[in-house]
């Protein structure tokens, strides 16, 4: 279910960077048109079904990614709005996108009320209490 009408499900999230990964970068890359035309449940339905479908998405895209050449990354390719652009740059904005939506992802499951991992192993709340363990003072936040 999604927060508002027409707004993405969780679900809707994870099916859309699966299949844009695959379907737009990993074809793009090779001079082949985007695939990309929906991310719904027709791919993958329910929590297991969406992951296994995301896990199966990325090994094909990784497939595609790792058959490019030195060559090819440095030479142009053509993005789904018909901009010629240098691919290894392409691909720099693949990861720009997932993070987008790893966000949207975080903020959705916060609403639910549904913990997220820590991003870099500890939460804010985790380094917070590190922190007030340790004396600070003023001179401290001149380092």
């Amino acid at each position: 279910m999604a927060y508002k009408p027409g707004a993405f499900t969780l679900g809707d999230v994870v099916r859309h960077i699966a299949v844009t990964e695959r379907f737009i970068w990993a074809e793009t890359v090779h001079n082949r048109p985007s695939r990309y035309v929906a991310h719904g449940r027709e791919f993958a339905d329910g929590r297991d079904e969406v992951l296994a479908f995301l896990d199966r998405m990325h090994g094909e895209s990784i497939a595609q990614f790792r058959a490019l050449t030195p060559e090819a990354l440095m030479a142009k390719c053509v993005t789904p709005a018909g901009t010629p652009l240098t691919t290894w740059k392409w691909l720099r904005m693949m990861p720009e996108h997932e993070i987008h939506h790893r966000g949207q992802l975080y903020t959705m499951l916060g609403m639910l009320d549904v913990p997220t991992p820590p991003l870099y192993g500890m939460t804010a709340a985790q380094v917070q209490k590190v922190g007030s363990l340790k004396t600070f003072t003023a001179s401290d936040s001149s380092r």
